[in-house]
């Protein structure tokens, strides 16, 4: 804990320096980590990825984060460290990974709760956008009577609406957009389309010319 609260107040700079040398954790010159909490087992943040301030991250065992990748502000990220010596998902014990890998030029916008009990793969180009969105990878086998967990996969060049729930062993194409307030609780495989409602739906095709399917950089002026 001490090494934990020498690091949180230190400058970008010593901060980068103490959380490779005590830490072990692999992150670019050119990347930065805000006023935040953030201690996952490991971290990997290569060239130009951000997170920002107020961000909590913490019992997970690996956050990867890619080529000008952007973890927002006072988003939560927890999860799960397969290292625990819980009782909880011991049936997992060979299967589960509790880890958010984040693709290249992708951004989780602000206020979003991410829960990596078991592994979140967002691909590269893709926007978790607005406030309050949900990814949850946990939850309670009523039949079992035990806590159970899967995977939840968003694909590249995806669009993710403000305040929409994703579930575990859910899965986005890529190239689709996930409406509002959607709960998405299902794999879907069809790209280029539109998946809304609770629970969420196909909708319609999307156009493939559309200029975000084709963006050479993550940010939209």
């Amino acid at each position: 804990m001490i090494k934990k609260l020498i690091a949180f107040i230190l400058p970008w700079r010593l901060k980068r320096w103490f959380l490779i040398r005590f830490f072990g954790y692999q992150i670019d010159p050119t990347a930065r980590i805000g006023f935040a909490w953030v201690f996952p087992k490991m971290l990997t943040m290569e060239s130009s990825s951000k997170i920002g301030h107020f961000t909590v991250a913490i019992h997970l065992d690996r956050i990867k984060m890619g080529h000008a990748s952007t973890i927002g502000r006072s988003n939560w990220i927890t999860g799960f460290p397969t290292t625990s010596k819980s009782l909880h998902f011991g049936h997992q014990l060979e299967t589960r990974k509790s880890e958010l890998l984040l693709g290249d030029h992708s951004a989780i916008t602000k206020q979003h709760h991410v829960d990596c009990t078991n592994s979140i793969i967002i691909g590269k180009f893709v926007t978790v956008a607005g406030y309050h969105s949900q990814l949850l990878t946990h939850s309670i086998d009523i039949e079992a009577c035990i806590q159970d967990s899967y995977p939840i996969r968003v694909g590249d060049y995806c669009f993710i609406g403000t305040n929409s729930v994703i579930l575990g062993g859910a899965s986005l194409p890529a190239y689709s957009v996930l409406g509002a307030k959607s709960l998405l609780n299902k794999a879907f495989d069809q790209e280029y389309a539109l998946y809304a409602g609770a629970p969420a739906t196909f909708i319609k095709t999307l156009n493939k010319e559309a200029k975000y399917f084709s963006r050479s950089t993550g940010y939209v002026i």
